[in-house]
């Protein structure tokens, strides 16, 4: 296999694992307003408490793997998007410094409460916002004399819609996790989420193809779409199969994994659109990537570290399976 497709799939694995695992666990910090009688935001910090920072890492593989196998677009992208990426890693760490110091506190409590809600929320919007800008295209090459012109109402549109995906990953997840009232709560939150997540995805996919030619050829050009249509088909199909679940008490891990895989379907149907190009119609896979000698070199640390997040992640989950309970304090 072509060492950079190599590394491009790298990139798409650790992406969508990030979108997965820590998109659950913002989207319950994105939730945590909604949840306001006595002992449920405990219950909702616990009930993440234990893989919040594990499921971080993948944010930190991918940006490793983008620095060291596509070092043009990394520069590129940054370079753009400073300002958004700035405002998400200070509300990655508040949100994270809430963890520490809300089940410690007691006059300050609302306080972090709101770091955490708050860090969460703008994170998800920010990394929305920055996936809308690349997906309508910016000019990574021209520097702008004004520094706010990614606010596109695409971007922000695209922004909301993943505040909306974590929030319902999340909602699926408390319904997996909890009991009770917090599960029944989740599980009306989580209903209504999906039906605005899949009118989201409908606006945002629909806007796309109409405003590039490139991507509205790539999926219906030469009977594109007969191939392509699984991904929208399946994707209503596991909506359908969510909204059932959420109403199966006996089955109340398949919701979960129902809404992730319409982020997959999703995912998927993003790089069907983009591919070869990590920025829009500026710079392919090939055009960004490091000399063969720097990817042969990264082969060595992708064998180690892919396997060793891999087990600690499914370790970690294993050893805290089952429902949260509620009579711990703390982690």
């Amino acid at each position: 296999m072509d060492l950079v497709l190599f590394y491009f799939l790298i990139l798409g694995f650790a992406v969508l694992m990030y979108v997965l695992l820590d998109g659950f666990d913002l989207g319950v910090g994105i939730l945590y307003p909604w949840f306001d009688q006595t002992g449920e935001r405990d219950h909702l910090m616990r009930s993440i408490s234990h893989v919040w920072d594990g499921n971080e890492t993948w944010l930190v593989f991918g940006g490793v793997v983008l620095f060291a196998a596509f070092p043009a677009a990394y520069a590129g992208i940054l370079s753009t998007f400073y300002l958004p990426i700035i405002l998400m890693l200070f509300a990655l760490i508040f949100r994270g410094v809430a963890f520490e110091y809300r089940f410690k506190a007691d006059r300050s409590r609302p306080y972090w409460d709101f770091a955490f809600s708050a860090g969460s929320a703008t994170a998800a919007f920010c990394q929305g916002l920055i996936l809308g800008s690349i997906v309508q295209g910016v000019n990574v090459n021209h520097i702008q004399l004004d520094s706010w012109y990614w606010l596109s109402p695409f971007a922000i549109l695209t922004g909301f819609s993943v505040m909306a995906g974590y929030a319902l990953l999340g909602a699926s997840y408390l319904y997996m996790k909890s009991r009770g009232r917090i599960q029944q709560h989740a599980a009306h939150l989580a209903k209504r989420l999906l039906l605005g997540v899949m009118v989201a995805m409908l606006i945002v996919s629909l806007w796309t193809v109409l405003s590039s030619d490139d991507i509205r050829e790539r999926w219906f050009a030469d009977g594109n779409f007969l191939y392509l249509s699984p991904l929208p088909l399946l994707s209503a199909l596991f909506a359908v199969l969510a909204w059932k679940g959420l109403s199966d008490t006996i089955h109340e891990i398949r919701p979960f994994w129902y809404v992730a895989g319409i982020f997959t379907l999703g995912f998927a149907g993003l790089v069907v659109s983009l591919f070869p190009y990590l920025i829009p119609n500026q710079l392919t896979i090939w055009d960004a990537a490091a000399p063969d000698s720097s990817l042969k070199f990264l082969v060595v640390g992708i064998a180690i570290f892919i396997p060793l997040i891999l087990a600690y992640t499914l370790w970690g989950y294993r050893v805290f399976a089952g429902k949260v309970e509620d009579y711990q304090e703390g982690y």
